[in-house]
């Protein structure tokens, strides 16, 4: 007998085996999971946030860019505003969203169906007394019985991805916030210390004239120029740390170009005439910040992959092979047909690993994230409480200046200008109480900066988005506060 074998191998997709689909809408849109983000950073900064994924899309961006800048001169809020809209690192964050959407799609989807063709001949040629077809479909058992694990994990996963986008959100916010306060309040440094060095120009000049007609002795002549030369060296530098702040500004903000011509307020707002009460700053917190939920979802996604590791211990391969055989026999001029079915199980048992390993670090890797979280919640609470008494200690301290400090050396100034011109107070007197003038009122700037410093942090103290940099700016505060008293 003369046999010719063709065997036909097919390794199709499981929906051919065992159907079932999970809705993918959310996951599949272009802007997946972008309404949540924009909720949760509209809420916090009053300002919108946009997605950018196409031609038109940055178009329009651009153009309410440069309507924003038009100003010249902007406002915090603006700065805000323009930094959400342009910044590019932030669309890069976005992309990073939609990454994990696609993610979390693929997630949903069945394996790509794979087909194989094989034939195997015995007989001699053009003789033809055997033929045989076999048919196999192969899929994974383990991956079924997982699947919505699997799922339910790439979901959580997403919705991090989503929290980490309000975040990073949130961030450029407060950031942007920070730099602006920061760059006018070096401008306004910068002014008052023009001033400073108009009046000692003028008293230099008046020494010099004094000293040819021997009125005023040389050293006093060198306390005078020296105050001078002082204040003009502390002029320059505040005026690189003004352009330099400035310049932090601008790279927040995404500009280039022309779009770099513009200015800032020379001074900054003046204090408020009350606070705001935050009472309950905790619970805000507690509630409300971006970071600690990605904390409690990062817990999730752990005990979701531990009950995973759990139920997947022993087993590491399971699959089921089903198909059909056909064969055709043609003998004495009669051809017989024959289809049975297949049925085949295979899987393999670990004899070497009982899975007991991967067990102890899912435990591990569970506990590491329940851990993190507490130390989160009690991380949340205490810059909170910071952020609050850096914002009510900077109000008292730069109210202080303002209505104490600086009205006092004024006084004190204009007292010693008055003797010094009846020839009571001496040269060096004088010349003293303008530069302790100066330094009060240069404090007095320092002070209203970090009070606005302090108001913009109560933002990311309830919502998320701070920096180590600006809580510990609060806690700093907060020591003066206390004065060292064990509060």
């Amino acid at each position: 007998m003369i046999r010719n074998n063709l065997k036909l191998a097919a390794v199709l997709g499981l929906p051919l085996v065992l159907g079932g689909c999970v809705s993918a809408t959310e996951y599949a849109a272009k802007n997946a999971g972008f309404s949540s983000v924009e909720g949760k950073t509209v809420a916090a900064t009053g300002k919108q946030t946009v997605w950018v994924q196409n031609q038109e899309q940055a178009r329009a961006v651009s153009n309410r860019v440069k309507t924003l800048m038009a100003k010249k001169t902007i406002d915090v809020e603006t700065a805000v505003q323009v930094a959400l809209l342009n910044n590019k690192g932030l669309q890069a964050a976005y992309a990073d969203l939609g990454d994990s959407a696609a993610d979390a799609w693929q997630s949903t989807m069945f394996v790509n169906p794979t087909v194989a063709i094989g034939f195997n001949g015995i007989g001699a040629p053009g003789i033809e007394a055997f033929r045989s077809v076999e048919g196999v479909i192969a899929n994974n058992l383990l991956a079924l019985a997982t699947r919505e694990r699997d799922i339910a994990i790439a979901d959580t996963r997403f919705r991090q991805a989503q929290l980490n986008a309000a975040l990073r959100t949130l961030q450029l916010a407060g950031d942007t916030r920070r730099a602006w306060i920061k760059a006018v309040a070096a401008w306004e440094t910068v002014g008052q210390l023009n001033q400073a060095q108009a009046a000692a120009d003028a008293a230099s000049e008046l020494a010099q004239k004094l000293g040819e007609t021997g009125a005023m002795t040389k050293g006093s002549q060198a306390r005078e120029h020296v105050f001078y030369a002082e204040l003009a060296g502390q002029s320059a530098k505040a005026r690189l740390e003004a352009r330099l702040a400035k310049e932090e500004l601008t790279r927040l903000m995404g500009l280039w170009g022309s779009d770099i011509d513009y200015q800032v307020p020379n001074r900054l707002p003046s204090l408020p005439k009350g606070l705001v009460k935050r009472d309950l700053i905790e619970a805000e917190a507690l509630q409300r910040r971006v970071d600690l939920q990605m904390a409690k979802l990062d817990l999730e996604a752990t005990a979701k992959s531990y009950k995973l590791t759990e139920a997947t211990r022993y087993v590491t391969d399971l699959e089921l092979l089903t198909g059909f055989e056909t064969e055709r026999e043609k003998e004495d001029g009669d051809v017989e047909t024959e289809t049975a079915g297949q049925a085949e199980l295979e899987f393999v048992i670990p004899i070497f690993d009982s899975g007991k390993a991967r067990m102890r670090k899912a435990e591990l890797a569970y506990m590491r994230s329940a851990n993190l979280l507490a130390e989160k919640a009690v991380n949340v609470r205490s810059e909170a409480r910071s952020a609050y008494q850096a914002y009510r200690a900077n109000y008292d301290i730069a109210r202080h200046y303002r209505n104490s400090v600086v009205p006092l050396r004024t006084k004190i100034e204009e007292e010693s200008l008055l003797t010094y011109n009846a020839m009571i107070t001496n040269t060096f007197e004088l010349l003293a109480d303008s530069r302790d003038k100066v330094n009060s009122i240069l404090l007095a700037v320092n002070a209203k900066r970090d009070f606005w410093l302090a108001e913009a942090n109560l933002a990311p103290a309830i919502y998320g988005g701070g920096t180590r940099a600006a809580f510990g700016e609060m806690e700093v505060a907060a020591a003066a506060e206390s004065g060292g008293g064990g509060h």
